[in-house]
């Protein structure tokens, strides 16, 4: 009986497979952030499936592979930045209603970073319970990605519906929990606000046309009660 050695190259190639097939969809939809991450990643499982190959063939297919895909890596991070310098970078996502896989990580990870130090959040719709909820989740991401930020501000409306102290309360308790942290929350309050939009001291800026508040109710003990990914959204 002939001893086999194992080789655990080929998961991790199907598992770079699907991600490098993303990284291309997004490039051709010109979602070009989204696709420098895909291509990354893709990038980093082909060298895991490379260091754990022993077959020759593959080794040089897997090298291959590594050369095309870095090549097209780094012709999109040219694009991107040439379009930043002249300030003509813009890209969209589109919600469709019902639709999940939509969580605040999902979709703003390319453009929150180590070099992202201050956030600012825009949103009349900070108010009732889910919705500072929301914020909160959204502020768990920010400092989940962004290891050196040092203050997140959020200018929002007051709550017109008798639940003023309420919403205070929650915003205050939000606030204590961050500086804890050392990151500080910079709260406003206006009475004319009608933009929704996130800006990064990187230079971002991410309109949303619903806010942070685009997700369905999910009822208790349901999937997407707690994972925002699995939860459906509204269209936006």
């Amino acid at each position: 009986m002939a001893d086999k050695e194992y080789d655990g190259s080929a998961g991790i190639e199907a598992s770079a497979a699907k991600i490098l097939t993303r990284a291309i969809t997004l490039e051709k939809e010109a979602r070009l952030q989204a696709a420098l991450i895909c291509y990354q990643e893709g990038i980093d499982l082909l060298f895991d499936a490379l260091k754990g190959c022993k077959d020759s063939a593959k080794k040089k297919h897997f090298r291959d592979k590594l050369e095309e895909y870095m090549t097209r890596a780094e012709q999109v991070k040219t694009r991107v930045n040439h379009l930043k310098a002249a300030g003509k970078y813009h890209d969209q996502t589109k919600i469709e209603e019902n639709s999940t896989g939509h969580s605040y990580a999902s979709l703003f990870q390319p453009y929150f970073d180590e070099f992202v130090r201050e956030v600012w959040v825009e949103d009349a719709y900070i108010r009732s319970y889910h919705q500072v909820n929301n914020f909160l989740r959204f502020c768990e991401f920010v400092v989940t990605r962004c290891k050196n930020v040092r203050a997140i501000h959020l200018k929002t409306t007051h709550d017109d519906y008798g639940n003023q102290d309420q919403q205070i309360s929650n915003l205050e308790s939000i606030r204590a929990s961050l500086k804890s942290r050392e990151i500080k929350l910079v709260i406003m309050f206006s009475s004319s606000l009608h933009d929704r939009e996130i800006r990064l001291d990187t230079g971002w800026i991410l309109k949303i046309g619903r806010g942070l508040d685009y997700f369905k109710k999910a009822e208790k003990f349901s999937l997407g009660f707690f994972d925002m990914d699995m939860r459906p959204c509204h269209s936006t």
